[in-house]
């Protein structure tokens, strides 16, 4: 019951809420009406003068001197649009050449860097060659005359060819080296590969 009561007196009270914006709205236009505020704002509102007729209810004579002038205003945009066009069609042309040209360079260059690349594949087999035939040289030859000669070599060139050769062949050699000489060849030969990731 309770509920009951508080919906009508929720309900009269929109009521009076909206009976009083009524009021008020129909007090604002008697204010304007009585102002001349209504007058102003409906001259405001009307629809722009029509396009003043000739006699005989024709329409009037167009303004020739601004057509004249919007026609050459249209040609000279026109003008201005195939001239950049022109432009266009011309920088095309020779963006185009320029593709063509650099395409001749980079097959240039791929024919260039292949041919570098047999050539230092050549040297490579033929300096391999070299090493190969040079430690059979020195394989072969008497453990005693070539431990002569690795004594006087460095000992990263000495060692490189201690690598190479037969483990007979180094040991022999080794043998014949002074005590300083075999040590640095030695500890060349072992810290060749600790650089390399384990």
């Amino acid at each position: 019951m309770a509920k009951i009561r508080a919906n009508r007196r929720v309900r009269r009270a929109g009521r009076g809420a909206l009976s009083m914006v009524i009021v008020l709205l129909v007090g604002s236009a008697v204010v304007r009406l009585a102002s001349g505020t209504g007058a102003a704002i409906a001259r405001e509102v009307q629809p722009a003068e029509p396009a003043p007729q000739a006699e005989n209810n024709q329409p009037a004579e167009p303004d020739r001197e601004g057509m004249t002038r919007m026609l050459a205003a249209f040609q000279q945009r026109e003008a201005t649009l195939r001239e950049r066009e022109r432009d266009m069609e011309d920088r095309m042309a020779a963006l185009t050449q320029a593709e063509a040209a650099i395409a001749v360079q980079m097959q240039a260059l791929v024919d260039a860097e292949n041919r570098l690349r047999e050539t230092l594949s050549l040297a490579d087999g033929a300096s391999e060659t070299d090493l190969t035939q040079l430690t059979a040289v020195y394989e072969n030859m008497k453990p005693k005359e070539a431990a002569a000669l690795f004594e006087e070599m460095d000992p990263e060139f000495a060692a490189g060819f201690m690598g190479r050769m037969r483990a007979d062949a180094a040991a022999g050699i080794m043998a014949g080296l002074s005590p300083q000489a075999a040590y640095s060849i030695s500890a060349v030969m072992a810290g060749r590969h600790t650089d390399v990731p384990k």
